[in-house]
């Protein structure tokens, strides 16, 4: 095993664990494998934290496209591809502005906004209670949940 593979002296099995791990998060959760994968390499690697955050970002493409691909297979979730066009538009004039920041900011720095961030995300799902209903975007989608009758409250199939 060489430091170039775990960073550290811990084995490749460290590094394939904890991609399955972020796999099954990923998948299950649909968060970002960055939670589990970043953290995972700075504290259990020691890998300095540019270096984690551009392998988790190389790392998640592989993974985000399974995920994907198995969701839209699913015929009983809606992924709308106009939806998923914009965010990755967005997603990647975003990365190019995120790196060239992040390349100016002390690891340091980025791994204290990493903690943060996790931290605020954390709390605001704990604490703050999930929006009923579907947001108008104006763009197709479905939501997940189960609209209610206007009359009598009672979950409808759809069914006259």
């Amino acid at each position: 095993m060489t430091a170039s593979i775990a960073g550290a002296a811990h084995g490749w099995w460290v590094l394939l664990l904890v991609g399955v791990c972020a796999g099954v998060l990923s998948g299950m959760l649909g968060l970002g494998s960055g939670t589990l994968i970043i953290p995972a390499l700075v504290l259990i690697l020691a890998l300095p934290q540019k270096s984690a955050q551009g392998m988790c970002l190389a790392a998640m493409v592989p993974m985000a496209l399974v995920g994907a691909i198995r969701y839209k297979m699913n015929p009983e979730i809606e992924v709308s591809m106009l939806r998923v066009a914009l965010l990755a538009a967005g997603g990647v004039a975003g990365a190019f502005v995120g790196v060239e920041i992040a390349t100016r900011l002390s690891g340091t720095v980025l791994r204290k906004i990493f903690a943060c961030f996790i931290i605020a995300v954390g709390l605001r799902i704990l604490l703050v209670p999930a929006r009923s209903g579907r947001a108008s975007s104006g763009l197709s989608g479905t939501s997940d949940e189960v609209p209610a009758h206007p009359r009598t409250g009672a979950e409808t199939t759809g069914a006259p």
